[in-house]
């Protein structure tokens, strides 16, 4: 990638910081959308919600990624936050869609978040980017997410949206939530453990989009998981052995259920999800294993 002014939003989010950090080490001038006054010439006003951008500050940058969203596994999904979820996503995707449409000389791509959860529960069927959405809140959250993303795409601008896995990090998303308790020896698998987990490493979900950015053949849905997905059984035992500790404890089906919410059928759903397009397009894995992921984060 030639040195590039990129446009990123949720730059302070697990994969936006670590996407502004490899930008940044590379020499690329980064630009970072943020909700407040911004502090310097990095930075671009935006507020998602009333679907307002500084569209100016977006001049000159090659691409534009938007990663921005509130967290899934943040609260309870009540019927109030379902809507910040979906708003979070879906008005600010057609904010920046709209502000970069309108640029005398619009990036060369739009990089927009997504996820695999368009797929809904796959069961033990492989599903690839061909697979139509399942039902349910997440998949039609994503559908809609996608279809924010419309006029980047009439104006042009070819436009790609990731749909991320179970991002395998230190800190932060579904593994940092893990990675305390398997330490303390209370890890264990969730409901029966035959539900698939497509996950990826932190490292190549940041490689994948720089990718995406690169590839220009690249436009539409591009599946961001690792190529081998594995049971949530198969992951626990893989925590279990980088860390060095038991796996004794499960978390019964019913318990998860009334801890969680609603949320619990994502987390004991199974989705089998595989990159066929990223493979497809050269793309190759630093931790393709769930063993790989683990011990690099």
């Amino acid at each position: 990638m030639e040195r590039s002014r990129i446009a990123v939003a949720g730059a302070s989010g697990l994969i936006g910081s670590a996407l502004v950090r490899s930008l940044t080490a590379d020499g690329h001038e980064v630009v970072r959308l943020v909700r407040r006054a911004p502090g310097g010439p990095g930075e671009v006003r935006w507020d998602p919600q009333r679907q307002q951008v500084d569209a100016a500050g977006l001049a000159g940058c090659t691409a534009v990624v938007n990663l921005a969203g509130a967290g899934i596994g943040d609260h309870r999904w009540t019927d109030a936050y379902k809507r910040t979820i979906r708003d979070s996503r879906v008005l600010g995707t057609a904010a920046l869609a709209e502000a970069v449409a309108a640029l005398e000389e619009p990036p060369r791509v739009f990089v927009n978040g997504s996820a695999i959860g368009y797929y809904g529960d796959t069961g033990d069927r492989a599903v690839d980017e061909a697979a139509p959405p399942g039902d349910g809140f997440l998949p039609s959250l994503c559908v809609e997410w996608e279809e924010a993303t419309a006029p980047a795409q009439e104006a042009g601008i070819r436009t790609v949206y990731g749909r991320t896995g179970l991002v395998v990090a230190r800190r932060g998303g579904a593994f940092g939530r893990l990675f305390p308790l398997f330490r303390a020896g209370l890890g264990g698998r969730l409901g029966d453990g035959r539900q698939y987990w497509s996950f990826i490493a932190l490292h190549d979900v940041v490689a994948a989009l720089r990718h995406l950015v690169d590839t220009e053949e690249l436009s539409g849905p591009v599946n961001l998981t690792a190529p081998e997905p594995v049971t949530n059984r198969e992951i626990t035992a893989a925590l279990g052995r980088v860390l060095h500790r038991p796996t004794l404890f499960a978390v019964p089906e019913p318990v998860l259920r009334t801890a969680l919410g609603e949320l619990a059928g994502d987390v004991l759903g199974s989705q089998r999800v595989v990159p066929k397009r990223l493979l497809e397009s050269g793309f190759t894995f630093a931790f393709p294993g769930a063993e790989d992921a683990v011990r690099a984060a």
